[in-house]
């Protein structure tokens, strides 16, 4: 019987691919050196309990029920990554560092350990009582506290059998304050705590080593469940005075700042150091999974990425994103009451957004207007 490998995923919360990317990180580098970078990953929302539930179960938002930033649980129809890994004989084990990750979303089925343990508001509240995006990012567990956490989960393990570790980093998110400089040079307070998170990634890579396991030998998946909008600090931003006062960092738009994001796979059966621009989504991971480790593949709304590793090409993946968070936006103030929710579908160059009711859509030519500044409106309210 062939042994199964180790599996690690890493979760560069609100992490853009664009600054991934950038040859900054020297932990992102030697990730993609290690296996395939993937530059074209689009994430299917920009809320992360969303966005993660679509990555742990191979399926769309419709599909998986989590739609919203805290109204739904997953479907308990609808099978995991971890409860098929745990069927195969893996301990499986998580650390996640925010809100939107809590076990009350469902995302927990399938793990062995989960620890969703985060501090209360500074003015004591539950953050999960809280649907402000940006106030809910100051409740979390910072990196070194879950790489401590992860690390004392893989030492208390008996050896027995593969482990499956979800390792999720939260420190991008708003606030941007990195707690320490850790040498890399930034252009930013975002870059910072993306390079203050990377410090820590190769961290946890070393301690897993140091335990005895072989980190080459480890399917290492490393994904952003969504980017950031920083308002004017990137090209591509549409928050703030740029247009959309109500987006702030992520939430309720679909632009590539916040659909665009890191992916990188390395592994057994996987290629080394090679990019694949070819589209693709998150919803590709799960199946992607199960076809490297030979396991049954499961209903899904996307497809293994391993067509891709004979030699980088492949036909690009039409990519659906939608958001819902615009509505609870909308009901939590009287600001910007005439919010919808908005659907995305990106495909050959070009990207259509279309608000629920029909009422509004535009469409992107990404060639042409790569930040998407230039939407020629195809219906609007007086149309519709």
């Amino acid at each position: 019987m062939t042994t199964q490998p180790n599996i690690l995923f890493i979760s560069l919360d609100t992490v853009r691919a664009d600054v991934a990317y950038s040859g900054k990180y020297p932990g992102v580098e030697r990730l993609r050196a290690s296996g395939v970078s993937f530059t074209q990953a689009i994430s299917s929302c920009p809320l992360t309990p969303v966005s993660h539930a679509t990555v742990f179960t191979g399926l769309q938002p419709p599909r998986h029920g989590v739609r919203h930033l805290f109204r739904e649980a997953l479907d308990k129809r609808v099978p995991t990554l971890a409860e098929c890994l745990s069927a195969a004989g893996y301990t499986t084990g998580a650390v996640v560092s925010c809100p939107g990750l809590n076990q009350w979303y469902g995302i927990d089925r399938g793990f062995d350990f989960y620890d969703d343990e985060i501090p209360l508001l500074p003015d004591g509240r539950d953050p999960l009582s809280v649907g402000d995006v940006k106030l809910r990012g100051l409740a979390l567990k910072r990196a070194p506290l879950v790489v401590e956490r992860a690390t004392r989960w893989l030492q208390s393990l008996d050896g027995a059998g593969p482990f499956f570790l979800f390792a999720h980093f939260f420190d991008a998110h708003w606030p941007y304050e990195p707690p320490e400089d850790v040498g890399v040079e930034v252009a930013n307070p975002y870059e910072g705590e993306i390079a203050y998170t990377d410090h820590y990634v190769q961290l946890l890579l070393r301690r897993i080593a140091e335990m005895g396991h072989d980190i080459e030998s480890m399917l290492v998946v490393c994904f952003s469940d969504h980017g950031e909008d920083l308002a004017g600090w990137y090209p591509n931003d549409h928050a703030g005075d740029l247009g959309h006062p109500y987006e702030e960092g992520h939430g309720c738009l679909l632009f590539d700042a916040t659909q665009h994001v890191p992916l990188v796979i390395s592994g057994p059966g996987v290629p080394v150091g090679m990019r694949v621009d070819s589209q693709v989504r998150l919803v590709d991971i799960m199946p992607t999974v199960l076809d490297l480790l030979g396991l049954d593949p499961r209903s899904s709304d996307g497809a293994s990425l391993t067509e891709f590793f004979a030699d980088g090409t492949g036909a690009s993946r039409e990519a659906y994103s939608e958001t819902y968070f615009p509505q609870e936006r909308a009901a939590a103030s009287d600001d910007y009451p005439d919010l919808k929710a908005l659907h995305a579908v990106r495909a050959d160059g070009r990207k259509v957004i279309w608000e629920a009711d029909g009422r509004q859509v535009w469409a992107y030519d990404l060639a042409a207007d790569p930040n998407e500044l230039g939407g020629r409106v195809l219906v609007s309210g007086e149309d519709a």
